[in-house]
């Protein structure tokens, strides 16, 4: 599919797309990058999209999925915001646990800290990680928990750490 064909049939559907991916995240600004998103992965499957008989039906059902996916990250991101302390959600410095974090997967094993990086930084989905690393998917879901318990462990070593010196200061 070549450019001019991929205007008259896809990208003319970007203002239908938009209102769909906007009746599911309530919020303009995230369904137009959501919008951006889905057109982009559209352009990069260009020549499967060729075998598809129903474009738009097609990219409808991409938006809809990328739209429900990205409501259950920020359901489970609540979810786990409830469930921690009303101080730790009160943090003030997300940027130095971030910063962390980063630096904890740095030190994990190759294939874990592959993994991990591709999955919860840049937010590939599994079947992508199969394909670009070379593993099979039950080794990746494996590197991944591993990888994901690891972090877990150390920050809460550290945030216990730092608890205990807070508590010491207040006496």
């Amino acid at each position: 599919m070549n450019q001019e064909t991929f205007k008259t049939t896809v990208f003319i559907l970007k203002d239908r797309l938009f209102r769909f991916a906007n009746r599911f995240l309530l919020d303009q600004d995230d369904a137009f990058d959501l919008v951006q998103e889905v057109l982009l992965k559209l352009w990069e499957s260009r020549v499967e999209l060729l075998k598809v008989s129903n474009v738009e039906a097609y990219a409808m059902r991409m938006t809809k999925n990328f739209a429900l996916n990205r409501l259950n990250r920020e359901g489970v991101k609540a979810k786990y915001m409830g469930q921690l302390d009303q101080d730790m959600q009160q943090e003030k410095y997300p940027a130095l646990t971030r910063e962390l974090i980063l630096k904890m997967v740095d030190r994990l094993p190759e294939k874990q800290r592959l993994v991990m990086y591709l999955r919860d930084i840049e937010e590939y989905e599994i079947a992508d990680i199969v394909t670009l690393v070379g593993i099979d998917e039950n080794a990746v879901r494996v590197n991944l928990s591993r990888a994901r318990n690891v972090v877990k462990a150390n920050l809460t070593k550290v945030f216990d750490y730092e608890e205990r010196r807070i508590r010491a200061i207040k006496g």
